[in-house]
C-alpha cells in the first residue's frame, strides 16, 4: 500500500464549518487522494493562524484576517481556498436586553480581538450607533461553546453565536438581537491558509487536499446525501438535540455557506478587507491590496 502524505491542519474549535472536513474523513476521500490528516484543535482562531506562521501546523481553517494582516506586512501567509462564505450567526443577549442599543456598556464575548467574531460585532453595532472602544467591551470568552457557557454563567452579556447554538439560546429564553448575515451577506468567513514556502514545497499535497474537500463540499450541498451529512453535523454541534441540529444544518446550507469548489468570490474577500478597515485593523489605503492574499492556483479545475 502506498504511504499516505500527512498534513497537519489547525483550527480553533473545529466545529460546524468543518463539516466537509469530517465528511471527507469518514467517506475515505482523504485516503482516496493519498492523504492522512492530523487535526490540531487549538482553542482560538489566533492560535490557528499563528501555528501556520510558525510551522507547527501546515495549513489552517480559520478566519482570514490574520493572513491578510500578515500579507500586508510582507509575510508569507496566503489564502489558498475558501471553507465558508456566509455567516450563519446571530447576536445573542441576556433576556433583559432589548435591541442592539441595549448593549451600551455590555460585555460581549468573542474568541479574538483581531479576527472573526469581534470584527463582525463591531460592524453590526456601529450601524446601531455603538462604537468600540467606548460603548461596550469585549471579553475573550473562547469559541462558541465556551461563549454559551459564559453567557449562562453571567460572565458576559452578549455573544455572536452560530447556528444551531443561537437557536438553542433562543429556546432557553435568551434574545436573538439580529442575524449577522442580514448586515454582512457575503464574506470570507473561514479560509484555508498556508505559507508560500510550505505550499510551494508541497503543491501536490495541497492540491490533493483541496480536491478531496471539494468533493466533500459537493456532498454537503446535495440534499440527496443528507443521511450522511446530518448525523455528522449533529455530532459536532448538538449531539443530544436532533431537532436543533436539523434546523441549524438546513439554515446553514440554505445560506450557501459551504462554497462549491472552495472558490472565493471577489466580493467576499473585498468585504473582509472593508470590515478590517472599519475595525481599525487595516489602513484604508490597503483595502484593495488585501486581495493579493488570495492564491487560487491550488484549487481544483472545473
Amino acid at each position: 500500500m502506498t504511504d499516505l502524505t500527512e498534513i497537519r491542519v489547525a483550527g480553533g474549535a473545529q466545529g460546524f464549518n468543518w463539516l466537509p472536513v469530517f465528511i471527507a474523513e469518514e467517506e475515505g476521500l482523504f485516503d482516496k487522494h493519498g492523504l492522512k490528516v492530523e487535526y490540531l484543535r487549538l482553542g482560538t482562531v489566533d492560535k490557528a493562524t499563528s501555528a501556520v506562521r510558525d510551522g507547527t501546523a501546515d495549513l489552517a481553517i480559520t478566519p482570514p484576517e490574520g493572513a491578510i494582516s500578515d500579507y500586508i506586512a510582507g509575510g508569507t501567509l496566503r489564502v489558498v481556498a475558501s471553507n465558508a462564505l456566509r455567516l450563519p450567526m446571530s447576536l445573542v443577549a441576556r433576556p433583559d436586553i432589548e435591541g442592539l442599543v441595549g448593549l451600551r456598556g455590555a460585555r460581549i464575548g468573542t474568541s479574538s480581538l483581531t479576527e472573526g467574531t469581534a470584527i463582525y460585532t463591531q460592524v453590526v453595532l456601529s450601524r446601531a450607533g455603538l462604537l468600540y472602544p467606548g460603548d461596550y467591551e469585549f471579553v475573550l470568552a473562547g469559541m462558541h461553546t465556551s461563549r454559551w457557557d459564559a453567557l449562562q454563567a453571567g460572565e458576559i452579556d452578549c455573544a455572536p453565536q452560530p447556528a444551531p447554538w443561537s437557536f438553542l439560546a433562543e429556546r432557553e429564553g435568551y434574545r436573538m438581537l439580529c442575524e449577522i448575515n442580514d448586515a454582512i451577506p457575503e464574506i470570507l468567513f473561514a479560509a484555508i491558509i498556508g505559507t508560500t514556502t510550505w505550499t510551494a514545497e508541497h503543491r501536490d499535497a495541497v492540491e490533493r487536499l483541496l480536491a478531496a474537500l471539494a468533493e466533500a463540499h459537493d456532498l454537503v450541498n446535495d440534499p440527496a446525501h443528507d443521511a450522511l451529512s446530518l448525523p455528522i453535523y449533529q455530532r459536532i454541534t448538538t449531539p443530544e438535540e436532533p431537532k436543533l441540529a436539523q434546523r441549524g444544518f438546513t439554515y446553514t446550507r440554505d445560506m450557501e455557506m459551504w462554497p462549491l469548489g472552495l472558490a472565493t468570490t471577489p466580493a467576499a474577500i473585498a468585504t473582509t478587507a472593508e470590515l478590517m478597515v472599519l475595525a481599525g485593523l487595516l489602513d484604508p489605503g490597503q483595502h484593495e491590496a488585501a486581495a493579493g492574499v488570495l492564491d487560487p492556483s491550488f484549487l481544483p479545475v472545473g
